[in-house]
């Protein structure tokens, strides 16, 4: 193992500095953004954006860039750097990437929601292009040329007519001295000059992931640190109510135990409480922790029990709720009669189970914690420390290490929370490592929801009515204390925002209380909200008599520019997105089509298969997944292909969406065949993969392929936009292949023999 050395970036830009180096700072949020936070507006929750990114070039031409978000496999840390260094037109190989601490000046660092290119592409072409100019003027001076004559070229700057040329390294030290150019003055390299940007690349850290030199949080260690293992609470919001740790004690390489504060509602990124075992060895932690004995206070999330819960939004999705869509009249046109088509669906609470649990070494010294952590969000990391040690935000550092996997719960700092308490206690740096039994048994879940779908067909098989409703614990839950309705964000992730021509259609959300810690999952409430829509659709089409396909792009209407109006007053996207990113149903028909042909929809399958799809929009990317699924007699479900038809506007890294996308059908394959928690008087009953399975070999896609749609739209999410059309395209297939419609995830709840 390494030792984690605590190089701050203000020592790397001295260093720089000292070297003659040239090291630029430009702003890196969207404007949009910029002015509603200026305006004392809420951007992005009240957030304000007041960050840097840093570009560096040593005198020996080497190029640092600061890659400001994490690295878990999404590919944003290569991404993002290489659309810099295609602008500066840097030579990649001499390219080195320093990853950032945790610091507002980066902009958001909160590595979820599948944004990062999104939203930083144009902020690094402007650092690269800004660079660019500067060197080029540097170049011209010397020269003493005219700037429009010296052109930048593969990590020099020439000038043609005379053959004469100087590296970057040697123009660092005079383009420093130069005034920064207005954003007016940059010229972008047109598409035909792009050495990076849409080209295939590999992980900047490829070499270091696979012999074993990547440094994970569970790899971080600093010198005279102990080792903690915390028992937690079974039941959300649990106390201790007696404790004997004697025998704890006795256990070889055990130093002392600790106890940490029950959370205050609401619980937030704070630590869930409990008893920490601390030792010399992860191995006697985990020992010691065996051996305590503890008695709980469970606390009023002791009556949580999973069946008679779901029973319980199941019965609410039936009632009339809160309403956030409604377009025509619903009721009078159900009044009329006509043949009505009802279903109920069901999606379990999930648990994230990243191949690396959760890990963070802290040390609390004079005031001020150094924090080194598998974390989304460092920023997070900074401020739930602060509010728990009653310190500073910037008296706390958080150095981000590599992730492995993540899919959002990395995004809650507990862990690291726990960290710094305890070594605040202790007086010694402490890691904090969470078994696999923790990750599952202590998650921040996915949330468990009903759906209730009605509608009503006319004589051309078209809904002339259209009634939805969804019941779950919302995210809010979290933070704010009694939240039981969904907020419209959750609401817009593919609920309110169906694109689909209807002319009587609303949209409503039912309460329901959490007992649980409710979090975000990879594509949050797009899993079940897309399960219940395409499902719905699909029985809609078999009850019409038509092919789905026909149905589906019947039911999407032309191409065309969905109308702003059509979507409620609330709806998320209007301020900063809509423009920019509006509901394109050409763009959501040409995925479909494109799926379609490349599955070969229509042709002749074998007994016992079948073909499913679903099409769904989700991170401001378009999405269609055919699936020719098999339903052996014995019940066993085989998936044989899966054709993902992708278009995320301008992609950055073809190579990177397609590992994201065959990765996305594993990860669904996973949720839609095992992935469900269940609890019983308040306390989860997995435990392990187990109980928890992810996707065996076996039961993966034989054969996943991915087809990107090229397009010059500006660049949309890649990382979560693969799964919500999965499980419905997937269930949609076994009813083609049976006629079973199965309206529960996961599948080991159907009976298909």
């Amino acid at each position: 193992m390494k030792e984690i050395a605590n190089v701050s970036r203000r020592g790397f830009l001295q260093g720089m500095l000292s070297a003659g180096a040239f090291v630029l700072s430009v702003q890196v949020f969207p404007e949009t953004l910029v002015a509603a936070a200026t305006a004392g507006g809420d951007a992005l929750s009240g957030a304000a954006f007041q960050s840097g990114v840093y570009l560096a070039i040593e005198s020996d031409g080497t190029v640092h860039i600061i890659a400001h978000r994490s690295e878990m496999g999404n590919g944003s840390k290569t991404a993002l750097p290489r659309v810099l260094a295609d602008e500066l037109e840097a030579d990649w190989k001499r390219v080195k990437l320093e990853q950032a601490i945790g610091d507002e000046k980066y902009g958001s660092q909160d590595t979820d929601g599948s944004h990062s290119v999104r939203d930083f592409y144009e902020p690094m072409r402007q650092a690269g292009a800004t660079a660019r100019l500067m060197l080029v003027r540097a170049a011209a001076q010397k020269w003493n040329l005219p700037e429009k004559e010296c052109k930048a070229e593969l990590h020099a700057v020439v000038h043609a007519a005379s053959g004469k040329k100087l590296g970057y390294g040697e123009l660092a030290a005079a383009a420093a001295k130069l005034p920064v150019p207005k954003k007016e003055e940059l010229q972008f390299k047109p598409k035909s000059a792009w050495r990076y940007i849409g080209k295939e690349a590999k992980s900047y850290d490829i070499a270091d992931l696979v012999s074993g030199k990547a440094i994970y949080g569970q790899d971080a260690r600093i010198a005279g640190m102990l080792y903690a293992a915390v028992a937690h609470p079974p039941v959300l919001g649990g106390k201790v109510k007696s404790l004997d740790d004697q025998e704890t004690l006795r256990v070889a390489g055990v130093k002392q135990t600790l106890a940490i504060d029950p959370f205050k509602p609401p619980h937030g990124f704070q630590a869930l409480g409990g008893v920490a075992v601390l030792a010399d060895s992860t191995w006697a932690a985990f020992q010691g922790r065996k051996k305590l004995k503890i008695e709980w206070e469970h606390g009023a999330h002791s009556v949580f029990n999973s069946e008679a819960y779901k029973k319980e939004l199941l019965e609410t999705a039936k009632k009339p709720g809160k309403v956030f869509r409604n377009i025509g009249d619903v009721d009078a046109a159900f009044a009329k009669g006509g043949k009505v088509v009802e279903a109920e669906y069901y999606a379990p609470l999930l648990a994230h189970a990243p191949m690396e649990p959760p890990a963070a070494v802290a040390e609390y010294r004079d005031g001020k914690v150094a924090v080194w952590a598998c974390t989304q969000n460092p920023q997070g990391v900074q401020e739930a420390i602060a509010g728990t040690l009653g310190l500073k935000k910037e008296d706390v550092t958080c150095h981000v290490t590599l992730l492995g996997g993540a899919f959002g719960r990395k995004s809650f700092p507990d862990f690291a929370v726990e960290a710094a308490v305890l070594s605040k206690k202790a007086g010694r740096p402490v890691k904090v490592v969470w078994s696999r039994e923790d990750d599952i048994k202590f998650d921040s879940y996915h949330s468990v929801a009903a759906m209730y779908m009605k509608a009503t067909l006319g004589s051309d098989g078209k809904p002339e009515a259209w009634l939805q409703r969804t019941v779950f614990p919302p995210i809010n839950s979290t933070f704010v204390p009694g939240a039981v309705n969904s907020e419209p964000f959750e609401m817009s992730l593919g609920f309110t925002d169906v694109p689909f021509a209807l002319a009587n259609h609303r949209v409503e959300n039912g309460a329901a209380l959490a007992h649980v810690r409710i979090g975000w999952l990879r594509s949050v409430a797009h899993v079940y909200h897309a399960f219940a829509i395409h499902s719905f659709v699909d029985e809609l089409a078999h009850a019409a008599g038509q092919d789905p396909l026909a149905y589906v792009l019947a039911l999407l209407g032309p191409a065309r520019i969905m109308d702003r109006k059509e979507l409620p007053d609330d709806y998320p996207n209007q301020a900063a997105d809509y423009k920019a990113y509006p509901i394109d149903i050409g763009r959501m028909r040409h995925v479909l089509e494109l799926a379609a042909e490349k599955a070969g929809w229509g042709k002749k399958l074998p007994k016992g298969h079948g073909m499913g799809l679903a099409v769904h929009r989700s991170f401001l990317t378009y999405v269609a997944t055919v699936i020719h699924a098999e339903v052996t007699s014995g019940g066993k479900v085989i998936i044989h292909r899966v054709d993902s038809a992708v278009d995320a506007g301008l992609v950055v890294n073809p190579e990177m969406v397609r590992q994201q996308f065959e990765g996305a059908a594993v990860f669904a394959t996973s949720l839609a065949r095992n992935g469900e928690i269940t609890a019983t008087n308040g306390v989860i009953d997995q435990s392990n993969f187990g109980d928890y399975p992810v996707a065996r070999i076996s039961e993966a896609p034989r054969e996943t392929h991915v087809h990107i749609v090229e397009n010059d739209a500006p660049p949309a999410g890649i990382g979560e936009p693969g799964v919500p059309p999965f499980a419905p395209a997937l269930y949609n297939a076994i009813f083609a292949a049976t006629g079973k419609r199965i309206r529960e995830l996961p599948l080991t709840r159907a009976q298909l023999a």
